[in-house]
């Protein structure tokens, strides 16, 4: 069986947990060790208990730069009990540093995969500082065996340009995660909710100031035909007041954080459309970016609202599906939303509910494609072809 050592920078991440899913449902052991948002070590995911690697705070960045030094330094002690893994993937460019460092500690050349799913934006800077995380990038990835990402304009705008990979590259897309083999005929259509009002939901991470005050904006112009319901982790650091901000709105409410993917079907079952929209990085990673909450929300029948000009946009486009906006004013939203009815919405859902579950679901068929990919890493002589997980 393969034996994955998987460091992460958070490890109460949803994404975290269902990567851990994917890996053990394809047949992989997992170690998890990593840092953490809390302020107690956390005892369980996925009934493993991490490694413990400290805590970090979102958004400061020189702060997780010190932590990840002290890591450095712990980490022989810290990982000293455990027998050598076969594989370490390393989730983000911190946990790169560490996984070279951890590779040291077992005294053997244990394979390194990098997983990438977001270009930071202090990577794209034109100055110094982007250009010295550029070169130590690249110096830390000159020997990893594979280069994970989940969108192709990751690859296209950043890693091909820059040149900051020379690894094979695997594209796993943010996709729901099932562990039930999925067939064409699985889905079984469920009504939406009564509407008016139509209900969008902004679920997941909620990073985006812009996306909420514009939200906000358009829900006071429709006067209750249209409400937004925001469940999930709000980054406190964007937002002055998120509580207080959501609260004096008459239309929008928060449901707070929910499992995944326990509470998936019910939360996008209840709303009409889904907020696939992030200007929380503009004109970099959030328009190169594929998000969770595209997939999550087609699998399940919300309609997706994209910027037309996005990664997320063209995508849809392609599937002749969704609502694509020109730009981001409660103008174009009134102006695409606004006069919203039934036979309009019925089309909408129907496109979307008519694509095989499996363009927006991964399931254990593509689990263990995916861990027998990472399997082969381990053994020198055998040759890896590179190719999107499918």
């Amino acid at each position: 069986m393969l034996h994955v050592l998987y460091l992460v920078h958070d490890v109460s991440d949803p994404a975290v947990r269902r990567r851990i899913g994917m890996l053990r449902t394809g047949g992989a052991r997992v170690t998890l060790a990593g840092f953490r948002r809390t302020a107690a070590p956390i005892a369980d995911i996925e009934g493993l208990r991490p490694i413990d690697l400290g805590a970090t705070r979102d958004g400061r960045f020189a702060q997780r730069l010190t932590a990840v030094a002290k890591a450095a330094v712990s980490i022989g002690s810290k990982l000293g009990g455990m027998p050598k893994p076969d594989l370490i993937i390393a989730r983000n460019l911190e946990m790169l540093a560490l996984a070279r460092r951890a590779r040291s500690v077992f005294g053997a050349a244990v394979p390194i995969v990098y997983e990438c799913l977001d270009i930071h934006r202090l990577v794209l800077r034109d100055d110094v500082l982007g250009k010295a995380l550029r070169a130590t990038e690249r110096h830390l990835a000159r020997d990893v065996k594979l280069l994970v990402t989940s969108s192709p304009a990751f690859i296209a705008n950043y890693f091909k340009p820059f040149r900051q990979v020379a690894a094979p590259v695997e594209l796993v897309e943010n996709k729901y995660f099932e562990a039930a083999v999925i067939l064409p005929g699985d889905r079984e259509p469920v009504e939406a909710p009564v509407a008016p009002p139509w209900r969008i939901g902004w679920f997941g991470a909620l990073r985006c100031r812009q996306s909420l005050e514009l939200l906000a904006d358009f829900t006071r112009r429709m006067e209750g035909r249209f409400e937004v319901v925001l469940r999930g982790r709000p980054a406190l650091s964007e937002f002055p007041d998120f509580h207080g901000f959501v609260e004096a709105e008459p239309w929008l409410s928060f449901g707070g954080p929910y499992r995944n993917p326990e509470d998936m079907a019910a939360i996008y079952q209840d709303v009409h459309f889904s907020w696939a929209i992030d200007f929380f990085e503009g004109g970099q990673n959030s328009e190169w970016l594929l998000p969770n909450r595209l997939y999550e929300g087609c699998r399940f029948g919300a309609v997706p609202i994209s910027m037309a000009h996005t990664e997320t946009g063209r995508f849809l486009s392609q599937q002749d599906i969704g609502v694509l906006l020109p730009n981001a004013t409660p103008h174009a939203l009134e102006t695409a939303l606004g006069t919203m009815e039934g036979h309009r919405f019925g089309r909408l859902k129907a496109r979307v509910l008519a694509h095989n579950p499996r363009m927006w679901s991964y399931d254990r068929g593509d689990c263990s494609a995916l861990v027998e990919k990472l399997r082969r890493l381990t053994t020198v002589h055998e040759p890896f072809a590179t190719e999107a997980l499918a």
